[in-house]
């Protein structure tokens, strides 16, 4: 399983699907943060005002909040909505994907066997791509409004590296999805809908109306996209923690199991 693990490593760091989600991550996040910088700057308000553009007080609290915001308040207001979710739905997606348009998942079972290799090795290399998935757009974000002029307050590093673990852990289990779906499908159409639709928190609002009419417990909460929009909230201390933590084994283990179930029932 480790030798399984190594190759799979390599080849994703070797993979141009993810260095093409790296450079459209790092992209997406200057964007949002010239945006920000944009939006925040009173002298650039003004001049929209005196050139015509409708500038109301709201706008100007807003961006006085900005300005008083910490670094990782600004952070979380991008990252929070569940941005990356769907970048690592996306990648991970194309990356198991590779196994079976190129024929390679052949070779692979031929060479192990044992399936649960095969799904533990991309289950830890899921790991790995969240991982550095996470990072990037964490430091990015940390980094990126200095380039347009913004003075965020600093924010502690325990607290930014705190923030980098927990953020990084539903990421993984968010990008798990992918590979049950690619197993039972041979494809990545689903997998980029439903990063797409999950990622963006429009499962948990489904959800959560439903429940409303019928009556449900608010399960909404347990989504990952809903995790992710918790993580950074400080009063709610070691509650939040081990919300994040059973749903992020929670969903492993589902997405896991049920990876494992596929495939050994399909034939490769």
């Amino acid at each position: 399983m480790f030798n399984m693990l190594c190759m799979d490593l390599r080849r994703l760091f070797k993979s141009r699907s993810f260095q093409i989600i790296l450079l459209v991550t790092a992209a997406l996040i200057l964007l949002v943060s010239l945006m920000t910088a944009i939006v925040s700057d009173p002298e650039t308000l003004e001049y929209m005002g005196d050139h015509g553009a409708e500038v109301y007080e709201a706008d100007r609290q807003m961006s006085e909040e900005i300005r008083n915001m910490t670094q990782l308040d600004l952070a979380h207001e991008t990252l929070g909505g569940g941005f990356l979710l769907i970048i690592v739905g996306i990648g991970v997606t194309l990356f198991v994907n590779g196994d079976f348009s190129s024929g390679f998942v052949k070779n692979i079972c031929c060479a192990q066997p044992c399936r649960a290799s095969y799904v533990l090795s991309k289950a830890l290399a899921t790991g790995v791509y969240s991982g550095i998935i996470t990072l990037l757009g964490v430091v990015l974000i940390l980094l990126a409004p200095y380039l347009y002029g913004m003075r965020p307050v600093p924010s502690a590093l325990p607290d930014i590296l705190q923030y980098l673990f927990w953020m990084w852990l539903p990421h993984w289990a968010f990008a798990l999805m992918a590979l049950p779906l690619v197993l039972l499908t041979r494809n990545t159409t689903l997998g980029i809908i439903l990063s797409l639709v999950a990622g963006g928190g429009l499962t948990a609002v489904l959800v959560g109306t439903l429940g409303k009419l019928l009556h449900w417990p608010p399960l909404e909460q347990f989504f990952l996209s809903s995790v992710v929009k918790g993580v950074y909230v400080p009063q709610n201390g070691a509650a939040q923690v081990g919300v994040v933590l059973a749903c992020t084994i929670a969903w492993v283990a589902i997405y896991g199991i049920g990876s494992l179930l596929i495939m050994e029932k399909r034939d490769i």
